[in-house]
């Protein structure tokens, strides 16, 4: 019977890459009443639960289409254009076609 040689233990060392789907900018957790048209007075209510200055999280029951843009009715800034990227039952993730303004992002997130 032959006796197989023993070989170095393996050990290796990685470098998590980046991936496309990390986040460039913190999200803050909010509950903000919106809606989805540029009027203000948008076609449909939703629910931004998080927010950050290049998108947010939104829960609604309309239907979004990912790469659909929308008009982000928020309250006390206005209409945002933005880009569904994602979504998920009555979730979707979106990123605004201009980043917010840290005043803005601050009119948004202040308790």
């Amino acid at each position: 019977m032959a006796i197989a040689p023993k070989s170095a233990p393996f050990a290796a060392e990685f470098a998590p890459a980046d991936t496309p789907g990390q986040r460039r900018s913190v999200r803050a957790p909010v509950s903000l009443d919106a809606r989805i048209g540029r009027d203000g007075l948008g076609r449909a209510l939703c629910k931004v639960v998080d927010l950050s200055v290049r998108g947010a999280r939104l829960q609604t029951y309309s239907e979004l289409r990912v790469g659909a843009m929308i008009w982000l009715a928020l309250p006390r800034i206005g209409p945002r254009a933005a880009r569904i990227v994602w979504v998920h039952d009555f979730e979707a993730g979106l990123e605004f076609e201009r980043p917010l303004t840290p005043q803005a992002f601050e009119a948004l997130t202040a308790q």
